[in-house]
């Protein structure tokens, strides 16, 4: 017969083996997943020559990124991509920076979550659109006089994906995810007034580590 101590010793094991083997129910249909996290802008850029001093130079740049996901199935979600406005230095080759720019570029996914619903490693991938709306377009350094009214053009794109999420519990989880965008521009100014357009490629890598909430 078993005593008191093996009885419980039994008990307190099943219950440690019940925490270990208990399926934690991540991303299944119907989940809403909130993220949270910084993410960067890299700009990939290419443009035309700008006046003979090469092409257009964008600079990186780091806000707070969300997201906001919907799970269809237990595989298929579709994911919005939105942050703080990001800010960019444009620069030409021996000339420095000349402007500035603010951009927002709101993302629209679909996904595929590889695993299933018990898996606490849940990778993804996905496909959708990007729409960038440049603004508070200025120069910096106008050289001069020379060059006045600055304008850039909004941008629709295709987009993709690759993400990795990690659920820690029922509701939190950690969540690594890289974005590529295609963001082309007509960058317009006017040079000793005479009016310049310069067809400029964005292009960018977009970076984000966030902290995830499922309801």
């Amino acid at each position: 017969m078993m005593n008191r101590t093996t009885v419980s010793t039994l008990i307190a094991a099943t219950l440690l083996a019940a925490g270990f083997t208990a399926s934690v129910s991540a991303h299944q249909a119907g989940d809403i997943i909130v993220r949270a996290g910084v993410v960067v802008v890299a700009p990939n850029e290419s443009s035309q020559d700008v006046a003979g001093n090469g092409e257009f130079i964008v600079s990186s740049d780091t806000q707070l990124g969300l997201n906001f996901g919907y799970m269809l199935t237990d595989n298929f979600g579709v994911e919005l991509l939105a942050a703080t406005p990001f800010s960019h230095d444009v620069s030409l080759d021996g000339v420095g920076k000349i402007a500035e720019t603010k951009q927002l570029p709101p993302t629209l996914v679909a996904q595929y979550y590889f695993g299933d619903a018990q898996s606490k490693l849940r990778p993804y991938i996905g496909v959708g659109v990007n729409y960038t709306n440049f603004y508070d377009n200025e120069f910096t350094n106008d050289l001069g006089g020379a060059l006045t009214d600055l304008s850039m053009s909004t941008s629709w794109g295709l987009a993709a994906q690759v993400g990795l999420d990690f659920q820690m519990n029922k509701n939190w989880l950690i969540n690594a995810s890289v974005w590529y965008a295609k963001i082309d521009s007509d960058v317009k100014f006017k040079l000793a007034d005479a009016p310049v357009t310069i067809e400029t490629d964005i292009d960018p890598w977009v970076y984000m580590v966030s902290v995830g909430y499922t309801f």
